[in-house]
């Protein structure tokens, strides 16, 4: 059986995941990420599982694979996967959550951290020849915002504590015991942009998210606060977060997530109080090799053992899909 894969960081720093798939006598075939849509149709004519990053699985796709029976994100986010036809299509699709959860949390602290202390534009002038006397803002003892107290949302806030850091948090189901025992306070969205020194985003992108951040509510933030987006690019309207930046409307912003991907350019890229990074806030080497884990784990169940797969999230519940007749 056939597992392709178009993740580029899939068993980039372990073997772990390959030598998996081999033990259970699976063959794997790695493409590059930036595959046409016609050639990863080529591909996945006689695949049985897919291991995507970036790849849009669409429903022509789909229709074209007819040995299909997995899509595997290597990664949270499946707003690239037709959640729908692959329902249709009897084709389970699965994600992990919680595997670059501490990665993630890491690098939106980070930065934050950036962000008040002016790091790359300061190392920027340094490295020019300058010494520049760059005045930056505290983090200690400011109000951080996290919108989506998920896994990541909880491990931000575990490091803001560290920091002496008032917490607010909204979140559409929010766990009130967990945020009673820590301290944190949950509020509307209005009172978190307009009360928050730092603001960190950490939600899927849906039909609700999508846009969620645009100029009503950059005109609430303080024009002293920061915004750090490292969850999917769309949250963020980006024509209006460039206003708001050019205008002083907020102090500063850090994007690791864009509505297109990968970027040459972008007006974004001109400001000084903008900090742009290529959407790699998961990218260390525990939490790569924990993604490629889940997933080859869960096309084993699928395919050798035929049993359903973990964090199956289009709510395809039959397991009589796993026959040899799929």
């Amino acid at each position: 059986m056939k597992v392709v894969s178009t993740s580029p960081s899939f068993a980039k720093y372990s073997n772990e995941p390959i030598e998996y798939l081999q033990k259970h006598g699976l063959e794997l075939v790695h493409l590059p990420a930036d595959l046409s849509e016609d050639e990863l149709i080529k591909n996945l004519k006689d695949a049985d599982a897919a291991i995507v990053a970036f790849s849009e699985i669409n429903s022509r796709v789909l229709e074209q694979a007819p040995a299909l029976k997995i899509v595997c994100k290597h990664g949270v986010g499946v707003d690239n996967i037709d959640l729908d036809a692959a329902r249709e299509k009897n084709v389970w699709v699965t994600n992990v959550t919680n595997a670059n959860m501490h990665a993630v949390a890491d690098f939106s602290f980070g930065l934050m951290l950036s962000l008040a202390r002016q790091i790359p534009q300061t190392d920027y002038l340094t490295k020019q020849g300058q010494w520049p006397r760059v005045f930056g803002t505290d983090v200690f003892g400011k109000t951080v915002g996290i919108i989506g107290l998920g896994a990541i949302g909880r491990e931000v806030a575990r490091r803001a504590k560290g920091f002496g850091m008032d917490i607010l948090a909204y979140d559409p189901f929010p766990n009130r015991e967990y945020a009673e025992q820590n301290n944190i306070k949950l509020v509307e969205l209005d009172e978190l942009f307009k009360s928050s020194d730092f603001i960190t985003l950490h939600l899927p992108l849906t039909e609700q998210t999508n846009g969620l951040v645009g100029k009503r509510q950059f005109e609430m933030m303080k024009n002293s606060a920061f915004l750090v987006n490292a969850s999917r690019g769309g949250i963020v309207v980006e024509a209006d977060l460039y206003n708001a930046l050019k205008n002083g409307e907020i102090a500063g912003a850090a994007l690791d997530v864009f509505v297109e991907e990968p970027l040459e350019k972008h007006p974004l890229f001109e400001l000084p109080n903008f900090i742009a990074m290529p959407h790699i806030a998961g990218y260390t080497d525990g939490a790569v090799n924990a993604l490629g884990m889940t997933c080859v784990k869960n096309i084993v169940d699928v395919l050798v053992r035929q049993k359903k797969p973990q964090f199956v999230v289009n709510g395809l519940e039959n397991v009589r899909v796993l026959s040899s007749t799929k």
